[in-house]
């Protein structure tokens, strides 16, 4: 087993972990290159290579897997940079996309909806017509596909949608679009709904189609980009890329199915909280990571992370499954502003990459969290990013003050402190949508910190929210990067089987069961996944009859529905329906609408290190103190080195962990031990860290 690589390209930073075959981790940081994300992607690995004293070629030999989340859909989609796209759909439905639900989104502000992915000008109805049962009632009008083609050649279309209204009943219209748009125009990127998500309700269908072709050029272009140049630089292992579910797929399949990366950077973070959760048995985790542009929030029950069928990305739905990752705009590159009423906000605009933060010295001129924990004394140059940044003191207090403390008239230290306090009430208030907002009390989970400035807010956020522990693993700058390596290779199938829960056609369900499984199957085989390490879960979703939503209840014997187990599932239904919403109708009347498999080709996972427990007392690894900003002012604060503290050391607060990529603040009411991983669990000082542990688990 050689090395094993995770990248996780962000907003400021690319993230990797180099793990080897004793699990020993290295963590390396770049800057983001958002115009080329490859070039950041291949620095990253030179500067890896160059830390063990090898050329990059030498180094990506010895190189297994590198499994590589990506922001290139996302930023696309974001900015609008995605293919120039066309779209075909039934005749007298052309509209449908556009229109999207009808719906005002946000009922009482000023809302216009988001520019269109595609224009309407460049949406084609042709003449077809399948009906709910899969019959063809009028043929495909290949005329009129052809005649699309040809507008599509004059209007320079990089890629087609398709998405007829009954197709997911009978695909063959689709098929033949597909073959004829090959033909007229070779080489386009063609994305059909019977491939991308075939089940019922039409505008989440077309969106996601949509959205899929937006983003295949993009992804496609990308990808060959980097296979091309690892080819040349002789790496022969895996290149993986993570998606949205918190799986892992082949370059070939992600290419064919390019949305579903559309929240591949983030989608690490959930798999590294169980990963990091699972070390010490907690099972109910809530995972946070602040990067330098957002931070990401998720929830993790019973060692599953949630999951949503409801996700949106610049506003468009993206109905296949995504990990339930609720995101707001508060990063360390977040600008601190003052709004038309004259109250201080932060977020959500950021300073990215490039200028970045006053403090980093390349230009920026405005106020952002960084430059607020600088001011407060939280960050060392000397420390920080390794020391490969050249900090500008000055540039981060002329900033807050002519931007902030001035207009408010406030000390600049006062004002980065209103920045600091602000920022963590917007990060518990993330915490309060996926927990309290869902019926959870965070008060029985453990905080699961990651980023690099993620610890430097822990302690305020738990504090606001009386959550008892924090869990700070020693990789938390790295921490999706992390997860990436941890993640199974993952692919989800769904199908539309509408019909009452009590005159279910089992022998129906289950030829789907089993369409499914073998396309799930074969899909794993091609990406050289034994069939000993598949794993497939089958669920439905219910609701009760006149419902619009729907609930994902599992099947409680596998994959085979017989007549105990829809009772079973019934019984399973109202259930969950009760722990989600509060109530149950046991006597109403409920439906099956979609039938869904999971199917996982297990990956190995990196081994974690014991070590053997050493003396409470943290004094080898103190590195000298320095003033920083706790409560109403600054206290000399001991800084220890976060890379020098073992298993059994206890640092108590007021104190500062550092690491060349990340900084730990202990408040005073606060402490910090050293756990048998060398990583980090943060309580307050009144509770004994055993009795939580035990309480937690």
């Amino acid at each position: 087993m050689g090395l094993r690589i995770g990248v996780d390209v962000g907003g400021t930073f690319t993230d990797f972990l180099v793990v080897d075959e004793a699990g020993n981790a290295e963590i390396h940081k770049t800057s983001t290159t958002p115009d080329d994300p490859s070039i950041g992607f291949f620095r990253g690995l030179q500067k890896a290579a160059g830390r063990r004293g090898w050329q990059l070629d030498d180094f990506l030999q010895q190189v297994e897997t590198i499994v590589h989340g990506t922001t290139i859909t996302t930023n696309a989609t974001l900015t609008g940079d995605g293919a120039n796209t066309g779209f075909i759909t039934t005749k007298g439905f052309r509209d449908v996309l556009n229109m999207r639900r009808g719906l005002k989104e946000h009922q009482f502000e000023k809302y216009s909806p988001p520019p269109a992915l595609v224009e309407r000008s460049h949406i084609r109805a042709v003449e077809e017509r399948i009906n709910v049962s899969g019959d063809i009632l009028t043929p495909l009008n290949e005329a009129d596909v052809r005649s699309a083609a040809q507008y599509f050649r004059e209007e320079g279309i990089e890629a087609v949608a398709v998405s007829f209204l009954w197709s997911f009943r009978n695909p063959v219209h689709e098929l033949r679009v597909k073959e004829i748009l090959e033909q007229e125009l070779p080489g386009i990127y063609v994305s059909l709904s019977t491939e991308i998500l075939p089940q019922i309700r039409l505008y989440e269908r077309n969106s996601t189609t949509a959205l899929n072709a937006y983003v295949g050029p993009v992804l496609t272009r990308y990808i060959s980009r980097l296979l091309s140049q690892l080819e040349t630089r002789t790496f022969t292992g895996n290149l993986l890329i993570m998606q949205s579910n918190g799986g892992v797929m082949s370059p070939q399949v992600a290419q064919r199915f390019a949305s579903n990366t559309l929240l591949s950077g983030p989608a690490g973070a959930p798999m590294a909280g169980v990963f990091y959760g699972n070390t010490h048995g907690f099972k109910n985790v809530i995972t946070i990571d602040m990067g330098g542009t957002s931070f990401d929030v998720a929830l993790v029950k019973d060692a599953e992370p949630g999951v949503t069928t409801e996700g949106m990305i610049g506003e468009h739905r993206i109905a296949s499954p995504i990990l339930d990752i609720h995101t707001i705009g508060a990063g360390g590159g977040s600008i601190a502003w003052i709004d038309r009423g004259g109250l201080l906000a932060v977020g959500p605009k950021s300073a990215g990459a490039a200028p970045g933060p006053a403090c980093y010295g390349r230009g920026g001129t405005l106020p952002t969290v960084t430059d607020a924990q600088y001011v407060l004394g939280y960050l060392d140059p000397a420390y920080f990013e390794e020391g490969e940044l050249q900090f500008d003191a000055g540039a981060a207090r002329t900033a807050i003050d002519a931007h902030i403390a001035q207009p408010l008239s406030m000390d600049p230290v006062a004002a980065a402190d209103g920045i600091y306090q602000l920022v963590n009430n917007n990060m518990a208030a993330a915490l309060g949508v996926v927990s309290v907002e869902r019926g959870y009390d965070p008060r029985e989970f453990v905080l699961v910190v990651a980023g690099g400035a993620g610890p430097i807010h822990a302690a305020a956020i738990a504090r606001e929210l009386d959550i008892p522990l924090i869990l700070i693993p020693r990789e938390s700058s790295v921490f999706c990067a992390a997860g990436m390596l941890i993640s199974d290779l993952k692919h989800d199938y769904v199908r539309t089987c509408a019909m009452d829960i009590d005159r279910v056609d089992t022998g129906q369900v289950n030829a789907l069961f089993a369409e499914m499984t073998e396309n799930a199957r074969q899909t794993l085989e091609s990406e050289a996944v034994s069939d000993e390490r598949v794993e497939v879960k089958y669920s439905a979703d219910l609701r009760y009859i006149g419902q619009f939503n729907e609930v994902e209840v599992p099947l409680p014997h596998g994959g085979e529905l017989a007549d105990r187990s829809v009772r079973d599932l019934c019984a399973a239904f109202h259930s969950k329906h009760d722990s989600l919403y509060g109530y149950s109708m046991p006597d109403a009347d409920v439906e099956l609408i979609n039938l869904r498999i999971t199917a996982r080709g297990k990956t190995e996972k990196p081994a974690q290190e014991k070590h053997e427990r050493s003396g409470a007392a943290p004094n080898h690894a103190l590195l000298g103190s320095r003033d920083a900003w706790f409560d109403d002012g600054f206290a000399d604060t001991p800084v220890y080195d976060g890379l020098k503290l073992v298993n059994g050391n206890r640092v108590t607060g007021p104190a500062i962990v550092v690491q060349p990529t990340t900084t730990i603040i202990v408040p005073p009411d606060f402490a910090l031990l050293c756990d048998e991983y060398n990583n980090y669990l943060m309580y307050p000082v009144t509770r004994d860290i055993d009795d939580l542990i035990n309480e937690l688990r």
